[in-house]
């Protein structure tokens, strides 16, 4: 992989109380600057905790020009995640385990403005799905159970990782391959060799002194790790 790795901060590890300002860390100049903003919407039904919804997400894309990475751990999206591409969201995930049709789903997603990515959990199997990720621009990796930040990272997800490096490489997906869940200087360099494109990372970046620099970091790591693959 000879492009520039993508890393998308997750404002779960944020100070909710300062949104705005926690972007404004990462919207810096050069390696410092944050490709996308991941945001994970939780809806305490698809995954067992309550985060932040529309309104936030509306509130959020005024106050950065960052693209918003929209990953909603919802259920019923077929009926809610069009929302989140009409207000301005730059790419809008949902789950395979909660969209009902989920082609059509990427297809409203497409009309209304934004990139339609596709989530599968840790223990959902890659090859069941290949058909209608040929739909998607997106395919988010989750290498934790989705609910909660902070967790650790489940390597054997990398095998999914893997297959659809190939599958993208041989020209039978067309989609950027995004990983999230226990991202950090250690783990980067395992999912970079397995051919991430897109890291999410929540307090590898928000625990840091200075968010900037973390992913500035974060990106070369990424980028040595995936050199040498």
């Amino acid at each position: 992989m000879a492009h520039r790795p993508l890393i998308a901060p997750s404002i779960l590890s944020a100070d909710f109380a300062r949104l705005g300002e926690e972007i404004h860390a990462v919207a810096g100049a050069g390696d410092t600057r944050a490709d996308w903003v991941h945001v994970d919407v939780m809806d305490n039904h698809f995954v067992p905790n309550l985060t932040l919804g529309l309104p936030v997400v509306q509130s959020l894309l005024t106050a950065t020009d960052i693209p918003l990475d929209c990953h909603l751990m919802i259920e019923d999206p077929d009926r809610w995640a069009i929302g989140y591409a009409e207000a301005g969201a730059y790419n809008v995930t949902v789950h395979v385990e909660a969209a009902a049709d989920p082609v059509m789903l990427a297809k409203n997603l497409r009309a209304a403005g934004a990139k339609a990515g596709l989530s599968i959990k840790p223990g959902t199997p890659l090859e069941d799905h290949v058909e209608t990720l040929k739909h998607y621009d997106t395919l988010l990796v989750m290498s934790v159970e989705p609910g909660f930040g902070g967790q650790s990272f489940i390597p054997d997800v990398l095998e999914k990782v893997r297959t659809a490096r190939r599958l993208v490489d041989t020209g039978h997906l067309k989609l950027v391959v995004e990983i999230d869940g226990g991202i950090n200087a250690d783990t980067i360099e395992q999912a970079a060799e397995a051919g991430v494109d897109c890291f999410v990372a929540g307090s590898a970046v928000y625990g840091a002194e200075d968010p900037g620099k973390a992913v500035a970091a974060l990106r070369e790591r990424a980028a040595r790790a995936g050199a040498a693959h």
